[in-house]
């Protein structure tokens, strides 16, 4: 109901915001590492904030494949022959790629969570959500890891329980 109304006052004329003391920032990726940065889970050392971008990038190319080739096709037989091709050809070569940025201890920059470990978890449980299967990350070790230090979180564990029933 407030959309129209709010729209020309956005930075891009899109959602989501972030309003902090009086600046509005847009684009989900730019609050969360402002967000991240702000709780100490960007990355120490400039190093590990760029492997935390480049996670983050990867996991928005694997987000554009699945929307684009899966989410918005039409014609379902295509879109189960592309939702075959994702799930078997796809994610395993693209997680084989992440398992080895991924550490032993499972995380992708430094030795503590950090925002590249909470992206994947986020992309790959929404990407299971809507393929209504399992990507199979336990094929994977570092990144089972990486999928069992961010539920081991007490904020995210709690966030993860008691959250509200959306469809994203």
């Amino acid at each position: 109901d407030q959309w129209p109304e709010l729209k020309p006052s956005t930075p891009m004329g899109q959602l989501p915001i972030l309003e902090m003391d009086g600046t509005m920032l847009c684009q989900s990726n730019s609050i969360a590492r402002y967000v991240a940065k702000i709780a100490g889970l960007a990355g120490k050392t400039p190093l590990d904030q760029a492997r935390v971008d480049m996670v983050m990038d990867g996991m928005v190319d694997m987000g554009n494949k699945f929307a684009y080739e899966i989410y918005y096709e039409k014609d379902e037989d295509k879109k189960a022959e592309k939702k075959k091709d994702y799930v078997e050809k796809y994610v395993p070569q693209f997680f084989s790629s992440l398992n080895k940025l991924a550490s032993d201890g499972g995380y992708f920059a430094g030795d503590e969570l950090t925002l590249a470990d909470i992206s994947f978890y986020n992309l790959t449980t929404w990407v299971e959500g809507n393929l209504k299967q399992s990507l199979s990350v336990d094929e994977f070790h570092n990144l089972k890891k990486v999928m069992d230090n961010v539920t081991a979180n007490p904020g995210i564990a709690k966030w993860l329980k008691e959250r509200p029933e959306t469809p994203y």
